[in-house]
């Protein structure tokens, strides 16, 4: 088992999404977070007025620092906003076990990664990647790809968790690829309302339970279980989006049903 988790992420000053999310979700699993800003954002719960990439030299020089004294195997991986940056962190991480959310659109719509990118992100990220979690729209944007098993194919990594909340009315139901085969789907009701910060604490609870040993089938479902519970208790903060009210868990064996 692994005590830590390398986090690369956005900043997100309203605190719902990005490396305040992933922090807060991989405290609360009992691990340390390490993190590292990716991008520095202009937002808060109802838009994003600014985005500024951070330095890739610093963020080589931080992880570099870290990686001489703390001995990390999982890496979360979620805002990265240009190829420069996407091609030295592929670099860096190859040999962990990557989790990554491509963020490509806000959860307010603005987009955030332009096509450029989304290639240098299939090209040279995608191949490392253990486990990705896209919803439909990323999926497709990442594919170019329309047929829900035809985009599965072309992602080139192991597992896939594809979220459905973004096309999904009154029921959603999550599925789990493994080599671009179905193994498994898990189905929630719709909650009514705008959450901030839901795909972020999913795939920083997947990161968290991969790095504390648990297999990749049941760290799916504990983290889609938590993250639910999460936006069932979620909190109004601002004007629009609710916030995942991350809840402690006391025991990494005890963390969901």
């Amino acid at each position: 088992m692994n005590e830590s988790v390398l986090v690369l992420s956005g900043l997100d000053p309203c605190g719902g999404a990005g490396i305040s999310a992933d922090i807060e979700t991989i405290n609360q699993l009992g691990l340390t977070p390490l993190p590292i800003v990716t991008t520095m954002t202009v937002q808060n719960t109802q838009s994003i007025a600014e985005v500024q990439v951070v330095d890739i030299g610093l963020i080589t020089k931080q992880f570099h620092h870290l990686q001489a004294d703390i001995d990390f195997k999982v890496v979360k991986i979620g805002l990265l906003c240009s190829s420069e940056q996407i091609r030295v962190i592929a670099d860096l991480v190859r040999d962990k076990i990557i989790v990554l959310d491509p963020i490509i659109k806000a959860s307010s719509e603005e987009t955030l990664l332009q096509t450029q990118a989304i290639d240098t992100l299939r090209q040279d990220l995608l191949p490392w990647v253990k486990i990705i979690i896209p919803n439909m729209a990323e999926l497709h944007a990442l594919s170019g790809e329309k047929d829900e098993q035809k985009a599965i194919e072309k992602l080139a990594c192991e597992w896939v968790l594809l979220t459905t909340t973004d096309v999904s009315d009154a029921s959603i139901e999550h599925r789990l690829y493994q080599q671009a085969k179905l193994v498994k789907s898990y189905t929630y009701d719709k909650l009514s309302g705008n959450y901030h910060g839901s795909g972020c604490t999913l795939s920083s609870a997947i990161s968290a339970l991969i790095a504390s040993g648990v297999d990749i089938e049941i760290a799916c479902k504990k983290a889609l279980d938590y993250t639910y519970q999460t936006l069932l208790n979620a909190k109004n903060i601002g004007k629009m989006q609710f916030h995942p009210n991350r809840m402690p868990v006391k025991n990494i064996n005890d963390r969901v049903s």
